[in-house]
């Protein structure tokens, strides 16, 4: 099942060192996922993916599914006190099982036909997908998104330097993705829905 709810953060211009920035734990994740919650609280994606009612409940449970399939198959960044949260999915990760499907459809409940024919295009099946990044409000705009980003971006070069896919429906996040060498690959305009753009980072860290 398609996954966007995805970044949700400001970056300042001049951002300062976060040397906290680590793995996450698995006793974190719930703390995580309320991270993330707090940030995704108006992102476009999730406003129209998720129902109304019970709205926040919902977010947050999804967040922690989601945060859980990353955490077995991928990489989870966190800002040390976990103001800022990134999962990154390598190229050969699994879709989430059955179970975790079955959960997540629930949590949309009845918005889950329109997800389901929210159709993107597919990212190169070399890239790794940066899956999702959210930074609490009360600490946006000090540049915590832009260090657990270019974590990220470090960890993928040590590991095989291969692309990065995201997708964003927030478009302050399109020009601060193309500062990072990421650059728009398509946009697409769901019916009833926000606009999703696609975006890629190549191999070797150029936007071109």
């Amino acid at each position: 099942m398609a996954r966007r709810e995805k970044e949700s953060f400001a970056m300042a211009s001049e951002a300062p060192a976060w040397p906290s920035i680590r793995s996450v734990t698995p006793e974190e994740l719930d703390g995580a996922a309320r991270t993330l919650a707090a940030a995704f609280e108006e992102y476009p994606w999730t406003r129209w993916s998720i129902p109304e009612d019970s709205y926040r409940d919902r977010l947050e449970q999804l967040q922690r599914l989601y945060l859980g399939h990353a955490l077995e198959h991928g990489v989870i960044l966190v800002e040390d006190d976990l103001h800022g949260v990134l999962a990154l999915l390598p190229p050969q990760a699994p879709e989430p099982s059955s179970s975790l499907q079955e959960q997540i459809a629930a949590r949309h409940g009845s918005r889950l036909e329109a997800l389901a024919g929210a159709v993107t295009p597919p990212p190169p099946e070399a890239a790794w997908n940066l899956a999702t990044l959210g930074v609490h409000p009360e600490w946006q705009g000090r540049g915590l998104g832009r260090a657990l980003v270019e974590a990220a971006l470090e960890h993928v070069s040590r590991v095989d330097g291969a692309a990065v896919a995201l997708e964003t429906s927030d478009e302050r996040n399109v020009r601060l993705y193309e500062g990072a060498g990421f650059r728009v690959t398509s946009t697409s305009t769901l019916e009833g829905g926000p606009v999703v753009v696609s975006m890629l980072r190549s191999s070797s860290g150029r936007s071109g």
